[in-house]
């Protein structure tokens, strides 16, 4: 570690607020200034007298951090890919396939950013592939090739220790590199997000083990926080009756499988469930009466992660119930015009009670690939050019967000809507709020009503 005994501690600063006084202590070691701002002047008595009493004591002082030596963490003995490594090791036999992916993203991103030098005998993207799919990959890290060996040898010894994250400049840079995509462009607020929330777990980790003593990330409105997530869906994605006709047909004339990709998305259209709940569905999971209305009894999800992210080798991961317990179920009414699909479905394919309800090809569970692939084709085809261009029905999920904007704005119960779509009230209102439309006028007869004065004796 760079350190020196060329010290000098100033005196106390008095910081004179509108919410009352702070009181700043800042001292040099070397060329290098610091400073520590408290709430209190006895909490600034403290921490500068902490200082003279090292100083006098003739012991050196971190240059970088400005803390006498024997403050220091063990973060400049640990190598911080070593760290991630360890850290991704920690967490994945508890995670979801979803989640593993999502942190070897975070920690490749950051890896980068802490890189000595930039890799120049190997591409850039060479660097990150290795990282992300192998390195902190707790499954495939011990089968990578020889030539990723040879990047990660390289990326090993080209990482700087964990100092870095006592480092301001550093710290700004790695929460920089989180908060861009590939081209240098500002990533999506809720990937900033999620990548903030992975980090500050990354950093307790690290302060449970005695590593680093203080969360590095910045916290509050500062440089580098997190942007707002806007939860409310736009109110452009959703889809009128007769895009939603148009799309189907179109979908259901196509000559291979087209009825199972029309009745997957209706499913969306007609019960809301989640795209990850629908392909997991078994014929046995569906009463199909022969008019009016049936019932789905939902009781697992399989979202689709990857085959080299789940423990089984598959590509879908079986899941619980999003925000379920264990061995939970939710019933969800079908519409009679989605039970006319599905039972047209079993018939021409013969499915059998454990039968996929929507199988893929040879009776294996739909890909999302191709579903999304049939979406977007059917978007191109049936819809104006306008309305191609324009966010309506973008993605395969907005048909599930008017089936429950539709089920809001016909007067159904928040809480019964919450109930069959799998989630909170909160969340529900938080996300659909803004799209609540033809009880406007009722309200606000209502409110008028009530407002009125009765007529008094002037």
């Amino acid at each position: 570690m760079d350190s020196s005994f060329d010290v000098r501690i100033y005196t106390i600063e008095t910081n004179q607020r509108a919410k009352g006084a702070s009181y700043t202590v800042r001292w040099k070691v070397g060329t290098k200034k610091h400073s520590k701002t408290y709430s209190g002047k006895a909490l600034a008595d403290a921490g500068r007298s902490e200082l003279m009493a090292a100083h006098k004591k003739g012991a050196p002082f971190s240059v970088a951090t400005g803390l006498p030596i024997s403050f220091a963490s063990k973060a400049a003995d640990t190598n911080w890919y070593d760290f991630a490594v360890e850290y991704v090791d920690w967490k994945w036999p508890n995670a979801s396939g979803n989640n593993r992916k999502i942190i070897a993203k975070a920690m490749t991103a950051a890896t980068v950013a802490l890189l000595r030098t930039p890799p120049k005998q190997f591409a850039a993207v060479e660097v990150r592939t290795a990282l992300r799919e192998w390195a902190f990959n707790t499954k495939r890290r011990s089968e990578a090739p020889d030539g990723v060996r040879e990047i990660l040898d390289w990326v090993q010894r080209n990482t700087q220790s964990m100092a870095a994250w006592e480092d301001t400049e550093k710290v700004e840079a790695v929460v920089a590199a989180l908060g861009q995509r590939l081209d240098g462009t500002a990533a999506a607020a809720s990937t900033i997000t999620r990548n903030s929330r992975i980090f500050n777990l990354v950093m307790g980790y690290a302060i449970k083990h005695g590593i680093l003593l203080t969360n590095p990330l910045p916290k509050g409105k500062g440089a580098g926080s997190a942007p707002k997530v806007a939860q409310a869906i736009d109110k452009r994605a959703l889809l009128n009756p007769t895009q939603v006709a148009q799309l189907f047909a179109w979908i259901g004339a196509r000559p291979r499988r087209g009825r199972v990709y029309r009745a997957f998305f209706a499913t969306m259209y007609y019960a809301g469930l989640r795209p990850e709940e629908i392909v997991a569905l078994r014929v046995i999971d569906a009463t199909l009466p022969d008019r009016g209305w049936g019932e789905f009894l939902v009781h697992q999800a399989q979202p689709e992660v990857g085959s080299q992210w789940t423990d089984t080798g598959k590509v879908h991961e079986e899941r619980e119930l999003k925000g379920r317990a264990e061995g939970d179920t939710r019933p969800v009414p079908i519409h009679p015009s989605l039970v006319a699909l599905l039972r047209d479905v079993i018939a021409r394919y013969k499915l059998q009670p454990e039968s996929y309800l929507l199988p893929g090809e040879g009776g294996e569970m739909l890909a999302g690939s191709v579903f999304r692939r049939v979406w977007a084709k059917a978007r191109k085809e049936v819809l104006s050019t306008h309305e191609h261009k324009s966010p309506v029905g973008k993605r395969v999920y907005d048909l599930r967000h008017t089936c429950l904007t539709t089920w809001l704005n016909n007067g159904i119960p928040q809480a019964q809507v919450a109930e069959w779509a799998g989630n909170s009230v909160p969340v529900l209102v938080a996300i659909y709020a803004r799209c609540i439309v033809g009880q406007r006028d009722d309200l606000l007869e209502r409110i008028e009503d009530a407002h009125n004065l009765p007529e008094v004796a002037g």
